[in-house]
């Protein structure tokens, strides 16, 4: 088993190189690693050539790090959650990738998936998962580098992914171990760990002298503040729990305005004075919960729990009712005009 994670070329590929994945290569390029990029769709990794200069490749052998950030919701239907993709690419890496890669998940996935992965994975590679914050109408304040959410498979998984995005690591001194401890470990060399398979290396993996983490850790890394969670559990939660949240304050203004209307009441005005309260925040209902991120997140959220989250299937109750309101008087207004012109 050999170790390419500690080299100093630092091959990273990125996988999906859509609205997430370019300008996640983007920013892992311009922070001096060797970045290459893959995509299912050719057209995506022609603009990633183009745009950004990221080299392209649809091999996934000799790489350090894997980066993925790939889609999760079924193609068919945006607003629904499907992992389908997100395997085939970890089978892809399970059999092109070197032992002991970093794979760190971006991609918004339900509860349970890194450990899956692993699993596919056959505990050969680490696994992390640090889902993404980007927000593409504000990239400049809420981009790449903001502070985020990490967790491991397991302590070891966890440092090296630590060590990628901040430089360093908080969770103590178990790492991969470098070349020479890993062809002792293959046999050239007796040590205690002589019996233990692939499966259980990673997890066990450990080092005798903290300045081996000084002389081979991360250098350079992406330099992303992250904040350390003690299981990837919850690293996959805070994503899906943060668009569910996000998801119910806008289905409550989108019942609040359906409320006024209801009791001719001016939302507008009702909502700037509510605003005035330091600790109340009420949003501007538009055109319904659209996009792919906030209803497939929640819906991932509603079915990573045995109990039915009440709230959160009657927000969906309220954001189809406001959409069928909006819908009616749309149709209203389109009516009131073609009688004016006639």
């Amino acid at each position: 088993m050999s170790n390419s994670i500690n080299t100093k070329s630092k091959k990273v590929l990125v996988i999906g190189l859509g609205q997430l994945g370019l300008p996640v290569a983007k920013y892992v390029n311009d922070k001096g690693f060797d970045v290459y990029g893959y995509d299912i769709n050719s057209e995506s990794m022609l603009r990633a050539r183009e745009k950004i200069g990221i080299k392209t490749t649809t091999s996934f052998r000799n790489f350090d790090i894997y980066i993925i950030c790939v889609s999760t919701h079924n193609p068919s239907d945006i607003s629904s959650p499907q992992i389908e993709g997100l395997i085939s690419v970890i089978n892809k890496i399970s059999m092109e990738a070197n032992n002991g890669s970093l794979v760190s998940i971006e991609s918004t996935i339900p509860l349970g998936t890194s450990k899956k992965i692993f699993e596919l994975l056959e505990h050969r590679l680490h696994v992390v998962h640090a889902p993404h914050r980007w927000y593409s109408l504000e990239e400049e304040k809420y981009g790449v580098n903001q502070l985020r959410v990490i967790g491991g498979v397991n302590p070891c998984c966890l440092k090296l992914g630590e060590e990628f995005y901040t430089g360093h690591s908080k969770c103590g001194a178990q790492v991969f171990p470098d070349d020479e401890f890993v062809n002792n470990y293959n046999g050239q060399e007796k040590t205690d760990r002589s019996t233990q398979g692939p499966s259980t290396f990673i997890e066990n993996s450990f080092i005798m002298d903290t300045t081996q983490i000084n002389s081979q850790g991360y250098s350079p890394s992406l330099e992303i503040p992250m904040h350390t969670v003690s299981t990837i559990e919850i690293a996959e939660l805070t994503k899906i729990i943060e668009n569910s949240h996000r998801y119910l304050q806008i289905a409550f203004a989108e019942e609040l305005y359906l409320y006024c209307q209801a009791n001719n009441i001016l939302f507008s005005e009702l909502r700037d004075a509510l605003n005035t309260k330091w600790n109340v925040e009420i949003l501007e209902p538009r055109g319904g919960i659209g996009g792919h991120c906030l209803p497939k997140d929640t819906k991932m959220f509603l079915n990573s729990s045995k109990v039915r989250s009440k709230i959160l299937l009657s927000a969906m109750e309220v954001d189809s009712l406001y959409r069928d309101f909006m819908t009616r008087r749309e149709k209203k207004l389109i009516t009131s005009v073609e009688n004016l012109k006639n």
